[in-house]
Order: C-alpha cells, then sequence, then structure tokens
C-alpha cells in the first residue's frame, strides 16, 4: 500500500503573509506520494496539517527542524495521524533559533 504523507516546513514571511498555492507541492514515487507545504506561522502549520488529513488523505505529518518542542506539540494534537520531527536545537533557516523561540 502506498503511503501519503506531508513535509512541513518553516518559510517566516513577515506579519500578515499568508501561505500560497505555490507554497505547496506533491512529489510522487512508486512508495510515497509526498505533500511539501512551505508555512510562516505556527498556526498555519496547524491548518495546514489538517487539511493535509482530512482533504489530501494524508496519513502521516513530518515537520521540519525549525519546529521546536511547542510548535511539534500544537500539530500532533490538531491531528490524529502519527507526526515526526526532524530535530535541530537551533534552525541556520532561523537565524540559527528554534521556532520555539520565534512563534510560541
Amino acid at each position: 500500500m502506498k503511503l501519503k504523507a506531508a513535509f512541513i516546513f518553516l518559510s517566516p514571511r513577515g506579519e500578515g503573509a499568508s501561505v500560497q498555492a505555490e507554497h505547496r507541492s506533491w512529489t510522487r514515487t512508486p512508495g510515497v506520494d509526498l505533500l511539501t507545504i512551505g508555512v510562516s506561522s505556527y498556526r498555519e502549520a496547524v491548518e495546514a496539517a489538517q487539511k493535509a488529513v482530512n482533504d489530501e488523505g494524508c496519513a502521516a505529518i513530518e515537520l521540519c527542524g525549525g519546529f521546536g518542542h511547542e510548535g511539534a506539540a500544537l500539530v500532533a494534537r490538531a491531528v490524529k495521524v502519527p507526526v515526526g520531527v526532524v530535530r535541530f536545537d537551533i534552525h541556520p533557516g532561523l537565524g540559527n533559533a528554534s521556532g520555539d523561540g520565534i512563534f510560541a
């Protein structure tokens, strides 16, 4: 059975910016269909995860290393599928900080 999953990454774009269609894309392989989604906040991540599960049928969510413990917990509580996290204590794409220090 083919796995359908989502990878959500943080890409801060400033106050009030929202995720556009170009920040979502599918990669399809024989074993996995992966939906990649860029978000600019933990709030958007929760919404994106819910949409990926409820509307797209994703059975797992993977979060980028920019998510801190608080951000990962928010997403995990918002969906009823396994949530994994790539772990960085600090993330080079977020100015060497954790997302918890920026978004929580």
